[in-house]
């Protein structure tokens, strides 16, 4: 933590009490909301640490059993919710090739798992059931058309494969209100849009 608040210069602060990090005063927090481009790409350069922290060996490495320690993987929470979320406002090939390598062999990883359970949410399930839910529903899940092509382009995976509600990646994309997605997934001569999943919820 020390070092993370060193490489920022002074301008955040450590709250111990609340376990959270700030930024040093509200008016940096205006100033920065007063100048957006201050940065450039910022969404796609979180993507990509995001991405890339996800494919590192030491995530790969993490158990993917039900209520996991992410202690040894601090990032883990915020990389497996909000990649998809930077991703979608600001992709670049280089993003998009780091999404690929790393959905394309994507079940049951913990990262998925994280995800799921933050949409827990909004969508009841049991933890320990969040299996089967490959790359192809994570990217429909986001609504990251550019990757939703590539994965499909590649052929890793069954357009109508079934997750672990019974529906398709069709149904995710829907569901969340990602027009763009549900069109190419459409397109698709095998997708079969019918198909109820086993909530009795149609694509």
């Amino acid at each position: 933590m020390s070092t993370l608040v060193n490489c920022c210069q002074g301008l955040i602060t450590v709250d111990k009490e609340a376990s959270t990090v700030r930024l040093i005063h509200f008016t940096l927090q205006e100033y920065l909301s007063a100048h957006p481009d201050i940065f450039s790409s910022p969404h796609l350069a979180m993507a990509e640490i995001c991405l890339t922290y996800l494919n590192s060996r030491q995530v790969k490495a993490l158990s993917t059993a039900p209520s996991p320690d992410t202690q040894s993987a601090p990032f883990l929470q915020y990389c497996s919710v909000y990649w998809g979320v930077h991703a979608k406002r600001e992709l670049a090939d280089s993003a998009r090739s780091f999404a690929l390598e790393v959905l394309k062999g994507h079940y049951g990883q913990i990262s998925t798992k994280l995800l799921l359970a933050q949409a827990k949410n909004f969508y009841p399930w049991d933890y320990d059931t969040l299996s089967p839910f490959s790359g192809l529903h994570c990217a429909s899940f986001f609504g990251i058309a550019e990757v939703v092509v590539g994965l499909i382009k590649m052929e890793c995976y069954d357009i109508n494969e079934e997750d672990f509600l019974g529906g398709g990646p069709l149904a995710w994309a829907a569901r969340n209100g990602h027009e763009k997605v549900v069109k190419i997934l459409l397109r698709q001569e095998e997708v079969n849009p019918d198909k109820p999943n086993n909530r009795g919820i149609q694509h």
